[in-house]
Order: structure tokens, then sequence, then C-alpha cells
């Protein structure tokens, strides 16, 4: 077999149900967190979570969005096909347990409760939040499930997966602005509201 022959030929099923367990075990580490009222800990799980969250998404947007933009159909569709499956488990993972870690301890410190105008930070905060996650299960979990199936295909097409995938890189550097904004609001509850 050439290796034109290999880099076309249509791979196997990538998405594979084995990656829940660890989703599984990180909502599992979130709600014990939660459950314990333990500041540390629900502090651990949400910093973590949102590191991730943030650096993958600056990461997508700015170095590998502008790598894939030069790469031939044959390497981006290599390189997707093997992305694609993976961040299908790990965004959405993330996404949520840094949002939902972050409100219990905003409301186990007590920042729900603040008066104004400190308020507006938390009111940032979550509409941060709000505009990420629908940003995340609204575009880019579809456009990602969408592009992974699409690559599969034996002869997939590459008009469509342009047009998906130029949404998901806009939308995925818009995310890292966001990221960016809320990493200075969060900078804020930090040192003080």
């Amino acid at each position: 077999m050439t290796n034109a022959a290999v880099t076309d030929a249509a791979p196997g099923l990538q998405i594979r149900l084995a990656n829940l367990w660890w989703v599984a075990l990180a909502v599992a580490v979130m709600i014990a967190a939660i459950a314990s009222h333990v500041l540390w800990f629900l502090n651990f799980v949400h910093v973590l979570a949102g590191l991730m969250w943030t650096g993958i998404d600056l990461f997508m947007g700015f170095v590998i969005g502008p790598i894939l933009r030069s790469c031939d159909l044959a390497t981006r569709r290599a390189f997707i096909t093997r992305l694609m499956p993976k961040m299908l488990f790990l965004m959405p993972t993330l996404a949520a347990v840094t949002g939902t870690a972050g409100w219990f301890l905003a409301k186990d410190m007590g920042f729900l409760d603040v008066a104004y105008p400190q308020f507006y930070w938390v009111l940032a905060a979550l509409i941060l939040i709000a505009l990420l996650t629908v940003q995340g299960f609204g575009i880019l979990l579809p456009t990602n499930l969408r592009v992974c199936l699409e690559m599969q295909r034996p002869a997939p097409d590459a008009a469509k997966i342009g047009r998906w995938m130029r949404r998901y890189v806009r939308t995925v550097a818009l995310q890292g602005l966001m990221q960016v904004a809320i990493i200075v609001v969060m900078a804020r509850f930090v040192t003080g509201l």
C-alpha cells in the first residue's frame, strides 16, 4: 500500500466510550469537593479544571488553529480524527466541573451575598461563565461531533469541514479572549472584592 493510500484511507471509529471512566472520575471528585465543604479542596478542583480549560482553549485558538490552517487536507484529517474524539470528552467535562465547582465555591465563600458595587464582579463572572458554557455546549461540542463524524467518512466533504472548522477556530479564539477576561475577574476575587 502506498503512502498516499494510507493517508487517504478512512480511519476507524475514534469516539471511544471508554473515555467516560475519567469523565465519571472528574465528576466524582467535583461532587466530593462540593459535599465536603472544604474550601481548599473545592478551590483546588475549580482552579485545576479552570486552568486546564483556559490553557487548552488558548492553545487551540492561538496555536493549533493557525497551524492547521496552513496544513493540507490529509494532515488536517489525520490530526483532527485523533484530536476531536478526545475533545468531545475533555472540554465539556472541564467546562462543567469549572463552572459547577466555581458556583459552589462562590456560595460557600459568601460571594453570592456581597453588596453592590462588589457584586458587579460576581455578575461579570456569572455572565462570562454563562457565555463560555453556551458557546462550548451549543457551538463547539456539536461542531466537534460533526467534524469528527465527517472526517471518518471514506470521502469527507472538505468544504463542509472547512466551514465548520473556521467557525470552530473563531469560537475557540473568542473563548480564549473570554477566558483571559475571567482570569482578570478571578484575580479580583482572590485579592478581595
